[in-house]
């Protein structure tokens, strides 16, 4: 009896004990579920978001993948250059002195439009003697047809005849010579008549285009062979690659060319061979002219520029060495996943998408992403994209914090 009494003192000491137990971790258990929950509402790491002002202070640029030709490419370099029929040399065909201009490099001028007044007194004897010349061109006629009459009628004789047709020829010949030398100068014979002589010479634009030099102020000598202006039209620019002569044999009239101009890092203007020099310079180069697919007028002719020629057709699906970041030893592009309004702030929301990198070139990296990616669709961050991974991971170190 004494036995039993102690065996279910035992077990009941045991259930206490048990029931203390549970209730000292069952706070315990809350609040680990509580954790676990808190960490499920955290943010992804790999998802950032950007008010419209970060967007705009990041210098972000959005884009998509295209397809460009990478595996094989020639990289030269060239300038830009316009047609010799496109540009003009300006000059004051008898010199003088600069009167007025009013041209400033860069400015657009018309074909016929007047960008410069030279004054010269030589003009003044051009005229003069023009207007005499013409004078006794009309006395003389009379007199040829008065001793052509004589001579007919033999009332004449034959010598005096032939002297004054001599004169007469010579005198139209000269009067001939004097109207040309007018129009070399720009002045119009017809309109020129006794009384309007002007020491002044006009200089008209010869074509249409935009000033690219100036070497004439007001007051300056300037003779007739400086050139005062140049004018080029920019409407038909071409870019002029130097090749060397190892690597011409591989280029061909129709082959793309991608090409950048200083002030930009990747080769995103295209152009195509249209004509392969065949004169070799003492570099050993070749000129080879590449026809602009799309013609801007503010680029500015002679300057340089870094190409790559396709040299085959294997095209692969590309982004802008800039759309690619390096995290944690891995290769990632930003993925633009839309907008969320938030108050009254509109939010630009982006993931991270890990790819895989292939051949880089002018500017360009092949990437091959992961298969439930719509690249027809998707945007993806192509400028500041470092930008973005900074702000993301330092939003990451706040929390952290907090």
């Amino acid at each position: 009896m004494k036995r039993i009494l102690n065996i279910n003192l035992f077990f009941l000491a045991g259930l206490l004990f048990f029931s203390s137990c549970n209730e000292e971790t069952a706070p315990a258990q809350e609040a680990e579920q509580e954790q676990e929950a808190g960490h499920g509402e955290e943010e992804n790491p790999n998802v950032a978001e950007l008010t419209a002002e970060q967007y705009r202070v990041a210098g972000i640029a959005l884009g998509k993948p295209e397809m460009r030709n990478l595996s094989k490419g020639l990289t030269v370099t060239g300038q830009l250059e316009v047609p010799p029929q496109s540009t003009a040399s300006v000059s004051a065909p008898m010199g003088g002195f600069v009167k007025s201009t009013s041209l400033l490099e860069g400015e657009r001028v018309k074909k016929g439009q007047l960008i410069a007044r030279i004054e010269n007194p030589d003009f003044v004897t051009l005229q003069q003697d023009y207007l005499e010349a013409k004078s006794r061109l009309g006395f003389m006629e009379q007199e040829y047809q008065r001793q052509k009459e004589l001579a007919e009628e033999q009332v004449t004789a034959a010598k005096t005849f032939q002297q004054t047709t001599a004169e007469y020829r010579s005198l139209q010949a000269r009067v001939q010579g004097l109207e040309e030398k007018l129009r070399i100068i720009g002045i119009n014979p017809g309109s020129l008549r006794a009384g309007g002589i002007s020491r002044i010479l006009p200089i008209y634009a010869p074509i249409d285009g935009y000033v690219t030099f100036i070497n004439a102020s007001v007051g300056q000598y300037v003779a007739p062979t400086d050139v005062l202006f140049r004018i080029a039209d920019t409407d038909k620019m071409f870019v002029e690659l130097t090749v060397f002569e190892k690597d011409v044999a591989a280029l061909k009239v129709g082959q793309p060319v991608w090409y950048a101009l200083p002030n930009e890092q990747a080769a995103q203007r295209v152009a195509t061979i249209r004509l392969i020099g065949k004169e070799i310079s003492q570099e050993r180069t070749i000129q080879v002219l590449a026809q602009m697919k799309e013609q801007d007028k503010e680029l500015t002719p002679g300057m340089f520029v870094k190409a790559n020629v396709e040299l085959n057709g294997q095209q692969v699906l590309a982004l802008p060495e800039t759309a690619v970041v390096q995290d944690a030893g891995n290769d990632y592009i930003f993925l633009f996943t839309g907008e969320e309004k938030e108050g009254e702030a509109v939010m630009k929301r982006f993931r991270m998408v890990p790819i895989e990198k292939g051949v880089a070139e002018s500017g360009y990296v092949q990437v091959a992403l992961p298969a439930n990616v719509d690249t027809a669709s998707a945007n993806f961050v192509t400028k500041g994209a470092y930008s973005l991974l900074s702000k993301m991971r330092n939003s990451e170190d706040e929390g952290g914090h907090h």
